[in-house]
């Protein structure tokens, strides 16, 4: 009864403020979860995205370091984290000095962190897998039985409160692919466009991670919400919009407004699932009305410079850049890549961030990887 009403308090504490961040509130419940378990010494969440069958690394609150920030790898190659997938069973390691494990890499990366045990929890929602949930302590054989059967509540909090943002992250993404549908867009924005320039958004920023100070909880929230960068184009006339010719200077204008309408659908969304100040909100905002500003101020709509256009803007310019020009279009061929490098690499400091410009440059064998992977097909 002690460990559901302290349960009970932790919801309270992790539910507190709809426009605290994930990482933000695992922080939070950490610092409740401590008051009865002094050696609980780190709580991580990984997310898992079925179409990829990659498992991110997502939010941490630790008091060593943290041994997996900014990690991805494939399921599939994760053999005991696989069966816990599948089986939806729980794990407690007990002497991670003296365990045989499949995966020796983030045996040696939790043990110089200084961790000695550990309780590993699959996320499930709605029979789906989500993701799992790491507890470590410093402590050998800390996690008795005991522990575990109290720490189970606390567990299901964060589990539920991952679970909720998952969702509601969701929620936006249906919301804005359904106005496209009923919009009936159908511009260039192909799905095949819209997963690649995502996935090159996240390469640029897990790359610029170390220099910039980003959390996975940034990079996971830009990576979502790269592809819905033209959401205002919903708003665009079709006889603008798919024009075949060069647009006059009148059609141009109203073009450019597409950033507007789509701030405006944004706004709109936030107050309709009360996530105004919500961090994912913010990225979201961002990208919608940074992507075509440039740095040297000749963008739009706002003429913003340098650091006043946000980190996630500047990235989503050169991702989406880079995927428009090598894709063939009805009205153009398909640039080659080094044409396309080359072409960021001459306007880098003048349209493009130069930072970001570098880190793409040195990433073209992930680049190449995913145009490999992802062909023209509907983003999920």
């Amino acid at each position: 009864m002690v460990a559901g009403t302290k349960a009970m308090e932790t919801v309270k504490a992790g539910f507190r403020s709809a426009n605290q961040g994930l990482a933000e509130r695992l922080a939070c419940l950490h610092d409740e979860i401590k008051q009865d378990f002094d050696g609980v010494n780190r709580i991580a969440v990984a997310v898992y995205d079925q179409r990829t069958d990659l498992l991110r690394s997502f939010v941490d609150s630790s008091e060593g370091d943290n041994p997996f920030e900014h990690t991805m790898a494939r399921l599939s190659e994760l053999k005991p984290l696989l069966r816990l997938a599948k089986t939806g069973g729980r794990r407690v390691v007990n002497d991670l000095m003296n365990h045989q494990t499949s995966m020796p890499a983030h045996l040696k990366r939790l043990l110089r962190g200084g961790y000695m045990s550990s309780y590993t929890c699959p996320i499930v929602h709605r029979k789906d897998f989500q993701g799992f949930l790491f507890l470590n302590s410093f402590q050998v054989g800390y996690f008795t039985p005991d522990v575990v059967r109290r720490l189970r509540p606390h567990c299901e909090v964060v589990c539920l409160n991952t679970v909720m943002e998952l969702e509601t992250i969701r929620m936006i993404q249906a919301a804005v692919r359904t106005i496209h549908q009923l919009s009936q867009v159908r511009d260039e924005e192909t799905g095949g466009h819209l997963e690649r320039m995502a996935r090159y958004a996240r390469i640029i920023a897990q790359r610029l991670a170390p220099q910039q100070g980003l959390s996975d909880e940034f990079v996971e929230f830009l990576y979502q919400f790269a592809p819905l960068h033209d959401v205002g184009k919903v708003a665009v006339p079709d006889n603008i919009l798919f024009k075949a010719g060069r647009l006059d200077p009148a059609e141009w204008e109203v073009m450019k407004g597409h950033v507007a309408r789509g701030i405006a659908v944004v706004d709109v969304m936030a107050e309709t699932f009360n996530v105004v100040g919500a961090p994912y909100m913010r990225v979201l905002r961002n990208v919608v009305a940074h992507h075509h500003e440039c740095i040297d101020g000749s963008g739009y709509p706002a003429g913003l410079v340098g650091g006043q256009i946000s980190l996630e803007g500047r990235i989503c310019a050169v991702a989406d850049v880079f995927d428009a020009l090598t894709s063939r279009r009805p009205y153009k061929d398909a640039w080659s890549n080094e044409d396309a490098i080359a072409y960021l690499v001459d306007q880098r400091g003048t349209r493009f961030d130069p930072d970001c410009v570098d880190i793409f440059q040195k990433s073209m064998a992930a680049v190449v990887d995913i145009q490999r992977r992802v062909a023209e097909v509907e983003i999920d």
